[in-house]
């Protein structure tokens, strides 16, 4: 080829440059790489079996609240005090209502999230009592932390979901503290979060709020916000996960109901057993949902923690969890819902090499295996004891990575770069060429708080670690924060509805 022919190639290429702009965040990940399938038909077989055995023989505890049992009752499940078996195919069919796939509505519609099929969304950690930062060190959450995590959750894209208990704000009385929480998720934020469980009027109220947020109709049509609990395993099913779900599910939302079992505590020592287990806890509950209400938006949590049998303490990122989060996909998939998994974990107590290599073995299974719903994406530390602001920041920029990773490799005319060739010769290099310049700001990810510059110019700029830098980066974001746009009718009437519940509802602190 002429020079000159090559020349006028590579102008139109550089040309094009302008127009291959960095594109914004997606509000969620869409999938485009395959599951990660661990077993083949005959163990799925297998676990599914086990876990019909154990609903159909041994039966679920349901205590607490007589409301469910007379639901089971009239549904057609043997019902025995408070054991509660059901018959061969119930459950099942009873699971085939529930939708696959689902929306949850975020007040910002560019923000909502797509919940099942090829979608994956990434949410905050939930429940820490304690957090934790470089210069401040470990304490009790504060409502002034909780409002700090919030913005930050806001600001991370690679969040795309705000959870709820970023850290328990524990200057607040626990009978009142979920409005506050709401108030903050909705006003500091605009990305869709959960709501509270942990009594039905906490529920009623998250609830209430959401309708406020949203408008009647919109609340009306749509999932606007999700519950999220823990069965009481071994296979109790207490009045906490019951009404949760009477209220959310009966009002058209979400629920998500996760088994939280500690193997060789709440669930046998094996793996295997543990997975049919979880399996069959979470089946019931997703089965209950659609007897309250057929087609309500459910998703099956599973967190399986392994432990130190000399100490009895949870252990994150080891093989065993690892293992059951690829089959739990598997077994999701094939029940036809969403799956909801465990991510950034650690027992570590600071963001060091431990929780590195935990929370990387812990997020790269989940990921490969499917969860479309990631809770303690970012953020955990110390089995869940600790929400660490380093931790979050430093989660966010691998999450953001995992984006790139689950959406696979492109093939099209521009990633196969051709017109690459028409710059170098043999032996050249491609840094200056009018592929490489049209390409340099979204051909690969560019993690914000990893350090790939020469030793020189690290110890030039301090020498700084990673806790140093996610550190300075949290304060920088939070120094740029400005709150999302809110109508102010819309805000008032929240105000009110907290500070009316307020008054009606005294000071608790347990």
């Amino acid at each position: 080829m002429k020079q000159t022919e090559k020349a006028g190639r590579s102008r139109r290429s550089r040309g094009r440059e302008a127009k291959r702009e960095i594109p914004a965040a997606p509000a969620y990940v869409t999938r485009q790489i395959p599951f990660y399938a661990l077993l083949d038909e005959e163990g799925l077989v297998k676990l599914e079996k086990q876990a019909d055995w154990l609903i159909q023989e041994i039966g679920l505890e349901f205590r607490g609240d007589p409301g469910a049992l007379e639901i089971w009752r009239k549904a057609g499940a043997d019902v025995r005090d408070t054991r509660v078996c059901a018959p061969k195919g119930m459950i099942r069919a009873l699971c085939q209502t529930a939708p696959a796939r689902f929306t949850q509505i975020a007040r910002n519609p560019s923000r909502s999230v797509e919940i099942g099929g090829d979608a994956q969304v990434f949410a905050a950690v939930y429940g820490p009592p304690f957090v934790r930062d470089l210069e401040g060190g470990r304490r009790y959450g504060s409502i002034a932390d909780f409002e700090r995590l919030v913005k930050l959750t806001y600001m991370l894209p690679a969040i795309h979901h705000g959870g709820f208990v970023i850290c328990e704000p524990c200057d607040v009385p626990v009978s009142k503290r979920h409005l506050d929480m709401l108030f903050l998720h909705m006003t500091c934020s605009d990305k869709p979060h959960l709501g509270a469980i942990t009594e039905k009027n906490r529920a009623e109220d998250s609830v209430a709020m959401a309708r406020i947020l949203h408008g009647e109709e919109v609340f009306a049509q749509n999932c606007t916000i999700l519950g999220n609990v823990n069965t009481n395993s071994p296979l109790l099913i207490d009045k906490v996960v019951t009404e949760a779900i009477r209220t959310y599910s009966a009002a058209g939302q979400g629920m998500i109901v996760a088994p939280f079992i500690l193997g060789g505590a709440m669930g046998p020592v094996t793996t295997a057993a543990s997975l049919a287990q979880a399996l069959a806890e979470a089946m019931m509950c997703c089965a209950f949902s659609q007897l309250v209400r057929p087609g309500s938006p459910f998703i099956l949590g599973n967190f399986l923690s392994s432990m130190s049998l000399k100490s009895g303490a949870p252990t994150f990122g080891m093989p065993e969890p690892v293992l059951s989060n690829l089959v739990i996909g598997q077994l999701a998939r094939r029940l036809g819902v969403p799956l909801r998994c465990g991510g950034s974990l650690t027992a570590s107590k600071i963001p060091d090499a431990q929780a590195a290599a935990e929370r990387a073995d812990s997020m790269l299974s989940t990921a490969l295996g499917g969860a479309h719903f990631v809770l303690h994406a970012a953020g955990w530390l110390e089995g869940r004891l600790c929400t660490g602001y380093e931790k979050l920041v430093l989660d966010a920029d691998r999450l953001g990575a995992y984006r790139i990773l689950l959406q696979g490799l492109a093939l099209d005319d521009n990633a196969l770069g051709r017109s690459a060739y028409d710059d170098v010769e043999p032996a050249g290099h491609f840094l200056g060429s009018a592929h490489t310049m049209a390409n340099y700001r979204t051909a690969y990810y560019d993690a914000t708080l990893s350090d790939s510059e020469n030793v020189e110019s690290w110890e030039e700029r301090g020498a700084k670690d990673s806790y140093r830098h996610a550190y300075e980066r949290w304060n920088e974001l939070l120094a740029a924060y400005k709150p999302p746009t809110l109508d102010p009718a819309t805000r008032e009437e929240l105000a009110a509805f907290v500070a009316k519940r307020k008054e009606q509802l005294p000071d608790a602190w347990y």
